[in-house]
């Protein structure tokens, strides 16, 4: 895992920019850095290493191909590269073409030489893994940059300071000379209702995030740019739910469970120690059983605890560990290492991100980088399971709502929503009453799940400028695939997953230099999952039953079958203790939310004050800090 820069047409000192958005990843790539300039000076590349695979020169980046007609930064892992490089020298051989010799045994050397033999589009359709990419081809004159499938490795891309500038992360566009982006306020109303930007939006104006599954080329002389989706969720979505798996349940179980065997054995490949993070969860669990199931030894497991037992899962995760064998490692955390965190994640992130279990991840990655340089997790599952409990009111929202016509209900919805809305009252029965009026009016399936995040009418008040950023799956037909659950499944891993589930890991464990691996997130795995029927996924309030067939084959039910904590903090005790009080309230201070002019200070001292006078929290609130921290400390100070 590493990270990757370019400049194009940049009018400045390449060089000097290039070292210094090179600097600011540091943390990606501890290991190594390397510069490329074309000869012209039109085109300039950084990477930053953290080697795993080929710890030699050999895998050093920007590499050039054997031909040198093409050169490469690339970020992520191809865990199947060995069959990729089988699969290129036998082509090449039948058709007596010569690419030359291998200088060492990186995927990085695999992937650059596959690109330039079967293009980008056809190389990346043989390749399982994450990654990022940009390949400058010299002979075409443009640079192919691409995302993996399910949008694991970040890439932001966007025009600053007349160039086209791309980065792992969006913090190393910053440091550009000349960079003067503005914030897209535009995104302001999505980011406060769920708590990150969603791709292909970031925080700047002209700045983007490349979309999953998806090939932009650029024209070096032009600038200008095209895309091709080479892989599509919502596409492999369809494909699934139209051919759905026709085997008995213990059938599907079986092919899971083989399935995620082959995924698990192909990301255990590494040239440095290994491990993978164990809750007390269904997922993660499922990965460390098979992997403890195929590994030659003892594998490395790592837990957070938390010295409040309403979100302590580590007593369990331990059992679950003693069951399996496996080398464990746990580490409890309380108010003071939160605290120590806090200012460190508008650094971490680049940009307003607020999903707060940040922060025992983050420490949880810092605690297993003490002892491995990669790690294994278990996301995934709930959305590609059923696991979340809201996929069950959806469906029960859905399944009332939806059987009258929608030119009945909206009107009905607005009516509804003027009564309970308006005057944002406290109460909850009028909450509850706003919620389901608002439910009443939507559209589709995929429009109740988004309500869900703004049942609130306030929320839509804490920027002064309405937002028009469009949130995904929302132009798709109500019954795209058929069954309601699979619908809410979709949206959250076309948008919550990848950008926040995934940033959140990505960022967290990148800021230690830990690599991080998701073997649920597998192609195969993923297309699987997608053809199973809703009732091998769930039944009544239990979820990923499929999933939890194949864990119960290795874990015992009754040592599994507890109420679930989550991965997560309690951040609302936490904001009533006096450092964090006070840190909150210099952030929430009302001269300062009036200056910057993006937020209203009346509705932002309103959410603080129902908080710390009244006891209603609202998630908003941390919301609100992580865009303030971020104001405060990246936006302003460059």
């Amino acid at each position: 895992m590493c990270g990757i820069a370019g400049l194009i047409q940049y009018k400045k000192d390449a060089g000097e920019n290039i070292r210094r958005m090179n600097e600011r990843m540091l943390h990606r790539g501890p290991d190594d850095g390397g510069i490329y300039i074309s000869d012209d000076g039109k085109v300039a590349l950084g990477h930053r290493r953290l080697a795993i695979v080929d710890l030699s020169k050999n895998g050093a980046q920007p590499m050039e191909s054997h031909s040198k007609k093409s050169v490469i930064v690339y970020n992520g892992e191809i865990y199947n590269a060995a069959e990729v490089k089988e699969l290129l020298l036998s082509d090449a051989a039948a058709k007596g073409t010569d690419i030359g010799a291998f200088r060492g045994t990186s995927d990085t050397e695999v992937l650059v030489e596959a690109i330039e033999y079967f293009g980008m589009k056809r190389a990346l359709s043989l390749c399982k893994g994450m990654f990022a990419i940009a390949v400058y081809d010299l002979e075409k004159g443009t640079i192919s940059f691409a995302r993996d499938r399910v949008g694991e490795k970040p890439l932001y891309y966007g025009n600053v300071a007349g160039a086209f500038a791309f980065a792992s992360d969006i913090g190393c566009l910053r440091v550009v000379d000349g960079f003067d982006n503005e914030i897209n306020t535009d995104v302001l109303d999505i980011y406060f209702e769920e708590g990150y930007i969603p791709s292909p939006y970031s925080i700047y104006k002209g700045i983007n995030k490349l979309e999953p599954g998806t090939i932009l080329t650029l024209n070096v002389e032009t600038l200008e740019t095209k895309t091709d989706i080479y892989w599509s969720m919502a596409d492999a979505a369809k494909k699934g739910q139209s051919n759905i798996f026709t085997g008995s349940r213990k059938e599907a179980a079986d092919e899971l469970e083989r399935l995620l065997k082959e995924s698990i054995k192909g990301q255990m490949v590494a040239d440095v120690p290994l491990g993978v993070f164990l809750s007390a969860g269904i997922d993660s669990s499922t990965v460390v059983s098979l992997m403890q199931s195929i590994a030659p030894g003892k594998v490395r497991t790592f837990t957070i605890g938390m010295e409040d037992e309403k979100y302590n899962e580590a007593v369990i995760a331990k059992e679950i560990a003693a069951h399996l064998g496996t080398d464990h490692t746990e580490l409890y955390i309380n108010e003071n290492d939160a605290k120590a965190v806090i200012p460190k994640l508008s650094f971490m992130f680049g940009e307003p991100f607020a999903d707060s279990s940040q922060i025992p991840t983050y420490l949880v990655s810092k605690m297993t980088r003490d002892h491995v340089t990669v790690s294994l997790s278990g996301d995934g599952g709930d959305e590609l399971f059923c696991g979340y409990k809201s996929y069950n009111s959806v469906a029960r929202v859905w399944g009332k709502a939806g059987k009258m016509p929608y030119a009945l209900r909206k009107p009905v919805s607005s009516l509804l929503m003027n009564i309970y809305g308006p005057d944002n009252s406290s109460e909850l029965k009028d909450k509850v009453k706003f919620a389901k009026a608002q439910y009443f009016g939507a559209k589709s399936p995929y429009e109740v799940h988004r309500m869900e995040h703004e049942s609130d009418p306030i929320i839509k008040k804490i920027a002064l400028k309405k937002g028009e950023a469009k949130y995904k799956c929302l132009d798709l037909p109500f019954d795209f695939l058929g069954e309601v659950n699979h619908e809410a499944m979709l949206m959250d891993m076309c948008m919550y997953h990848p950008d926040d589930i995934l940033v959140k890991v990505d960022r967290t464990a990148m800021a230690v230099s830990l690599e991080t691996r998701v073997p649920m997130l597998d192609k195969d795995v993923v297309e699987f999952a997608w053809s199973l029927p809703i009732e091998y996924l769930r039944s009544d309030e239990q979820g990923k039953l499929v999933l939890r067939d194949v864990l119960y084959r290795y874990v015992p039910r009754d040592m599994m079958e507890r109420p679930k904590k989550g991965f997560s903090i309690p951040i609302s005790k936490w904001l009533l203790e006096k450092d964090i009080r006070d840190w909150a309230e210099a952030l929430l201070d009302k001269d300062k939310i009036r200056q910057q002019g993006l937020l209203n200070p009346d509705v932002v001292e309103k959410i603080w004050r129902d908080f710390t006078d009244r006891g209603i929290y609202r998630i908003q609130i941390w919301y609100i800090l992580m865009f303030q921290q971020w104001m405060e400390t990246e936006y302003r100070n460059n």
